[in-house]
């Protein structure tokens, strides 16, 4: 299956984004690609081979923000029992799927809720 050009741009725009940030490390566990922080994840990113629909799952403990992750087409709580603590996942190949900055937005959000408190600090003096 060919990854979508929109989504995969929107896909590299994101990882970009999560590894810029303070501590960001990539790994792949399980086959997929994660970002991290202080050895947690704050961001799956899946894979980009074209073997499952490309996305990105994020922990969004804001109300609203998550609210309003939900309504993204093709968007559902994660999977493996992680719904429940407040992680989405969101398709990119979806038509009307959100644009790359708002993406951006969630990650932050995210990174926040796992990062420590001195590496939040950092990024707020960016």
């Amino acid at each position: 299956m060919a990854v979508p050009k929109n989504a995969l741009k929107k896909w590299e725009k994101v990882r970009e984004f999560a590894l810029g940030l303070p501590g960001a490390a990539e790994e792949f566990p399980w086959g997929e690609t994660v970002a991290k922080v202080n050895k947690k994840v704050f961001v799956f990113l899946g894979v980009d081979d074209g073997s499952y629909p490309l996305g990105v799952t994020l922990k969004l403990k804001d109300d609203a923000a998550h609210a309003h992750a939900l309504t993204s087409p093709g968007a559902e709580p994660a999977g493996y029992g992680l719904g429940k603590s407040g992680w989405v996942r969101i398709p990119l190949a979806e038509r009307g799927a959100p644009a790359a900055e708002l993406l951006c937005d969630w990650v932050e959000e995210s990174y926040r809720t796992i990062a420590p408190k001195k590496l939040i600090a950092e990024l707020d003096e960016r």
